[in-house]
Protein backbone atom coordinates (compact mmCIF):
# COMPACT_ATOMS: atom_id res chain seq x y z
CA UNK A 1 0.00 0.00 0.00
CA UNK A 2 0.93 3.82 -0.38
CA UNK A 3 -0.62 6.74 1.00
CA UNK A 4 0.02 9.72 -1.24
CA UNK A 5 -0.39 13.04 0.37
CA UNK A 6 0.33 16.40 -0.80
CA UNK A 7 3.36 18.76 0.04
CA UNK A 8 2.67 21.95 2.12
CA UNK A 9 3.86 25.76 1.70
CA UNK A 10 4.81 26.21 5.41
CA UNK A 11 8.09 23.99 6.97
CA UNK A 12 9.89 23.88 9.29
CA UNK A 13 12.65 25.47 10.25
CA UNK A 14 16.58 23.92 10.77
CA UNK A 15 17.76 19.80 10.48
CA UNK A 16 19.79 17.83 12.39
CA UNK A 17 20.82 16.10 8.92
CA UNK A 18 23.07 17.63 6.56
CA UNK A 19 22.47 19.00 2.93
CA UNK A 20 20.57 17.23 0.57
CA UNK A 21 21.48 14.30 -1.10
CA UNK A 22 19.25 13.79 -4.13
CA UNK A 23 20.46 10.24 -4.77
CA UNK A 24 19.09 8.99 -1.63
CA UNK A 25 15.39 10.00 -1.89
CA UNK A 26 13.00 7.34 -3.20
CA UNK A 27 12.69 6.60 -6.96
CA UNK A 28 16.65 7.22 -8.07
CA UNK A 29 14.91 7.26 -11.79
CA UNK A 30 13.99 11.21 -11.26
CA UNK A 31 17.37 12.23 -9.61
CA UNK A 32 18.24 14.15 -12.82
CA UNK A 33 14.68 15.88 -12.89
CA UNK A 34 15.19 16.84 -9.33
CA UNK A 35 19.11 18.33 -10.07
CA UNK A 36 17.46 20.11 -12.91
CA UNK A 37 14.53 21.64 -11.16
CA UNK A 38 17.00 22.45 -8.01
CA UNK A 39 19.35 24.46 -10.54
CA UNK A 40 16.61 26.60 -11.55
CA UNK A 41 15.15 27.32 -8.32
CA UNK A 42 19.07 28.15 -6.66
CA UNK A 43 18.93 30.42 -10.35
CA UNK A 44 15.73 32.57 -9.84
CA UNK A 45 16.64 32.84 -6.05
CA UNK A 46 19.18 35.13 -6.80
CA UNK A 47 16.92 37.76 -8.60
CA UNK A 48 14.40 38.42 -5.38
CA UNK A 49 12.15 40.68 -7.63
CA UNK A 50 11.74 37.99 -10.16
CA UNK A 51 11.24 34.85 -7.29
CA UNK A 52 8.25 37.36 -5.47
CA UNK A 53 6.55 37.03 -8.94
CA UNK A 54 7.25 33.62 -9.87
CA UNK A 55 6.68 32.15 -6.07
CA UNK A 56 3.60 34.34 -5.29
CA UNK A 57 5.15 35.77 -2.25
CA UNK A 58 4.00 38.96 -0.12
CA UNK A 59 6.48 41.15 1.38
CA UNK A 60 6.28 38.93 4.69
CA UNK A 61 7.25 36.03 2.84
CA UNK A 62 10.43 37.56 1.45
CA UNK A 63 12.60 35.02 3.67
CA UNK A 64 11.44 32.36 1.34
CA UNK A 65 13.65 33.52 -0.90
CA UNK A 66 16.31 32.68 0.94
CA UNK A 67 15.35 29.56 2.12
CA UNK A 68 15.78 28.42 -1.88
CA UNK A 69 18.93 30.12 -2.34
CA UNK A 70 20.53 27.59 0.47
CA UNK A 71 18.19 24.69 -0.39
CA UNK A 72 21.15 22.52 -1.64
CA UNK A 73 23.73 23.49 1.55
CA UNK A 74 21.07 23.63 4.54
CA UNK A 75 20.16 21.26 7.02
CA UNK A 76 17.84 18.66 5.98
CA UNK A 77 15.07 16.90 8.17
CA UNK A 78 12.58 13.82 7.69
CA UNK A 79 9.54 15.20 5.07
CA UNK A 80 6.97 13.87 7.85
CA UNK A 81 8.74 16.29 10.12
CA UNK A 82 9.71 19.40 7.68
CA UNK A 83 5.70 19.69 6.71
CA UNK A 84 3.98 21.57 8.90
CA UNK A 85 0.33 22.87 8.33
CA UNK A 86 -3.36 21.21 8.89
CA UNK A 87 -2.87 17.97 7.30
CA UNK A 88 0.75 17.28 8.85
CA UNK A 89 -0.42 19.00 12.50
CA UNK A 90 -3.40 16.26 12.31
CA UNK A 91 -0.50 13.74 11.57
CA UNK A 92 1.87 15.19 14.21
CA UNK A 93 4.22 12.80 12.82
CA UNK A 94 6.75 13.32 15.68
CA UNK A 95 4.31 11.81 18.42
CA UNK A 96 3.82 8.88 16.30
CA UNK A 97 5.91 5.55 17.44
CA UNK A 98 9.09 3.82 16.09
CA UNK A 99 6.99 0.88 14.20
CA UNK A 100 4.58 3.91 12.31
CA UNK A 101 7.48 5.91 11.37
CA UNK A 102 9.06 2.88 9.98
CA UNK A 103 5.85 1.85 8.11
CA UNK A 104 5.74 5.37 7.01
CA UNK A 105 9.18 5.21 5.37
CA UNK A 106 8.46 2.39 2.94
CA UNK A 107 4.60 3.24 2.55
CA UNK A 108 4.11 7.37 2.96
CA UNK A 109 4.77 9.05 -0.47
CA UNK A 110 4.51 12.99 -0.36
CA UNK A 111 4.53 14.41 -3.81
CA UNK A 112 6.72 17.73 -3.82
CA UNK A 113 6.96 20.45 -6.85
CA UNK A 114 10.63 20.57 -6.02
CA UNK A 115 11.68 16.79 -5.51
CA UNK A 116 8.75 14.98 -7.21
CA UNK A 117 7.39 12.19 -5.10
CA UNK A 118 9.32 11.55 -1.79
CA UNK A 119 9.53 8.82 1.19
CA UNK A 120 7.86 10.08 4.28
CA UNK A 121 11.21 9.56 6.21
CA UNK A 122 13.55 11.53 2.77
CA UNK A 123 15.82 13.95 4.38
CA UNK A 124 14.47 17.28 2.80
CA UNK A 125 15.32 21.08 3.43
CA UNK A 126 13.28 23.89 3.34
CA UNK A 127 12.33 25.33 -0.16
CA UNK A 128 9.07 27.79 -1.24
CA UNK A 129 7.95 26.10 -4.17
CA UNK A 130 3.93 25.19 -5.24
CA UNK A 131 2.42 23.48 -7.92
CA UNK A 132 1.52 26.76 -9.53
CA UNK A 133 5.10 28.32 -9.44
CA UNK A 134 6.20 29.75 -12.43
CA UNK A 135 10.03 28.76 -12.92
CA UNK A 136 11.65 30.03 -15.93
CA UNK A 137 13.31 27.15 -17.40
CA UNK A 138 10.80 24.56 -16.13
CA UNK A 139 7.32 23.80 -16.99
CA UNK A 140 6.63 21.79 -13.20
CA UNK A 141 3.32 20.31 -14.72
CA UNK A 142 4.94 19.17 -18.00
CA UNK A 143 7.62 17.83 -16.50
CA UNK A 144 5.85 15.62 -13.81
CA UNK A 145 2.86 14.71 -15.48
CA UNK A 146 4.82 11.69 -17.37
CA UNK A 147 7.40 10.86 -14.57
CA UNK A 148 5.35 10.48 -11.44
CA UNK A 149 2.28 7.75 -12.80
CA UNK A 150 5.33 5.95 -14.01
CA UNK A 151 6.60 5.52 -10.25
CA UNK A 152 3.57 5.45 -8.66
CA UNK A 153 1.74 3.13 -10.85
CA UNK A 154 4.68 0.94 -11.65
CA UNK A 155 3.40 -1.83 -9.25
CA UNK A 156 -0.33 -3.40 -8.61
CA UNK A 157 -0.48 -2.14 -5.20
CA UNK A 158 -2.98 -0.45 -3.73
CA UNK A 159 -2.62 3.70 -4.00
CA UNK A 160 -4.91 5.64 -1.36
CA UNK A 161 -4.67 9.46 -3.33
CA UNK A 162 -5.22 11.90 -0.70
CA UNK A 163 -3.85 15.03 -2.46
CA UNK A 164 -4.98 17.83 -3.16
CA UNK A 165 -7.15 18.73 -6.45
CA UNK A 166 -4.26 20.76 -7.42
CA UNK A 167 -1.34 17.92 -6.93
CA UNK A 168 -3.68 15.80 -8.72
CA UNK A 169 -3.74 17.98 -11.46
CA UNK A 170 -0.21 18.40 -11.45
CA UNK A 171 0.06 14.82 -11.98
CA UNK A 172 -3.04 12.41 -12.07
CA UNK A 173 -2.84 8.59 -11.99
CA UNK A 174 -5.34 7.79 -14.43
CA UNK A 175 -5.72 4.22 -15.75
CA UNK A 176 -4.41 2.15 -12.45
CA UNK A 177 -7.29 0.00 -11.37
CA UNK A 178 -6.00 -0.09 -7.28
CA UNK A 179 -5.91 3.34 -6.92
CA UNK A 180 -8.38 5.16 -5.06
CA UNK A 181 -8.92 8.74 -4.86
CA UNK A 182 -9.86 10.16 -1.00
CA UNK A 183 -12.64 12.51 -0.93
CA UNK A 184 -13.26 14.18 2.14
CA UNK A 185 -17.33 15.08 2.22
CA UNK A 186 -19.57 16.51 4.75
CA UNK A 187 -23.31 15.29 5.54
CA UNK A 188 -25.76 18.45 6.31
CA UNK A 189 -29.05 17.89 8.29
CA UNK A 190 -31.31 16.96 5.41
CA UNK A 191 -29.08 14.35 4.80
CA UNK A 192 -27.34 15.93 1.78
CA UNK A 193 -23.45 15.32 1.11
CA UNK A 194 -21.18 17.93 -0.09
CA UNK A 195 -17.43 17.99 -0.82
CA UNK A 196 -15.12 20.22 1.79
CA UNK A 197 -12.14 21.92 0.25
CA UNK A 198 -10.19 23.58 2.71
CA UNK A 199 -11.49 22.04 5.66
CA UNK A 200 -10.84 18.29 4.83
CA UNK A 201 -7.02 18.63 5.41
CA UNK A 202 -7.76 17.69 9.00
CA UNK A 203 -9.63 14.85 8.05
CA UNK A 204 -6.54 13.50 5.75
CA UNK A 205 -4.23 13.81 8.64
CA UNK A 206 -6.07 12.34 11.15
CA UNK A 207 -6.59 9.06 8.75
CA UNK A 208 -2.88 9.33 7.53
CA UNK A 209 -2.13 9.22 11.20
CA UNK A 210 -4.39 5.91 12.21
CA UNK A 211 -3.15 3.99 8.70
CA UNK A 212 0.45 4.58 10.11
CA UNK A 213 -0.30 3.50 13.52
CA UNK A 214 -1.85 0.77 12.21
CA UNK A 215 1.42 -0.08 10.22
CA UNK A 216 0.03 -3.06 8.08
CA UNK A 217 0.42 -2.88 4.29
CA UNK A 218 -3.12 -3.14 3.59
CA UNK A 219 -4.58 -4.66 -0.24
CA UNK A 220 -7.62 -3.65 -0.37
CA UNK A 221 -9.40 -0.62 0.01
CA UNK A 222 -12.11 -2.32 2.44
CA UNK A 223 -9.09 -2.82 4.60
CA UNK A 224 -8.44 0.59 4.91
CA UNK A 225 -12.21 1.48 5.55
CA UNK A 226 -12.11 -1.06 8.39
CA UNK A 227 -8.89 0.52 10.24
CA UNK A 228 -10.70 4.33 9.40
CA UNK A 229 -14.06 3.23 11.00
CA UNK A 230 -11.71 1.32 13.98
CA UNK A 231 -10.21 5.23 14.65
CA UNK A 232 -14.04 6.02 14.72
CA UNK A 233 -14.28 7.89 11.10
CA UNK A 234 -17.46 7.19 8.73
CA UNK A 235 -15.51 5.95 5.47
CA UNK A 236 -17.38 4.07 2.45
CA UNK A 237 -16.74 3.97 -0.95
CA UNK A 238 -18.10 6.65 -3.45
CA UNK A 239 -17.80 6.94 -7.31
CA UNK A 240 -15.86 4.19 -9.29
CA UNK A 241 -12.04 5.02 -8.04
CA UNK A 242 -13.03 7.17 -4.84
CA UNK A 243 -13.55 6.98 -1.14
CA UNK A 244 -15.22 9.01 1.02
CA UNK A 245 -14.24 10.41 4.14
CA UNK A 246 -17.12 11.85 6.37
CA UNK A 247 -16.13 15.08 8.44
CA UNK A 248 -18.06 16.99 10.74
CA UNK A 249 -19.58 20.06 8.89
CA UNK A 250 -17.31 23.54 9.05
Amino acid sequence: MLILLPPSETKREGGEEGPLDVSRLRFPSLTATRRRILREVRTLSRDEAASVKALKLSIRQLPEVARNRSVTTSPTMPAIDRYTGVVFDALDAQSLTAEARSFAASHLVIQSALLGPIGGLDQIPAYRLSHDSKLPGVHLAKTWAPLIPAEIGAGAELVLDCRSEAYVALSPLTGRSNSWFLRVVTESDDGSVRALNHFNKKSKGLLTRALLLHARDLESIDEVIAVARAAGMRMERGEPGEVLLYAPAP
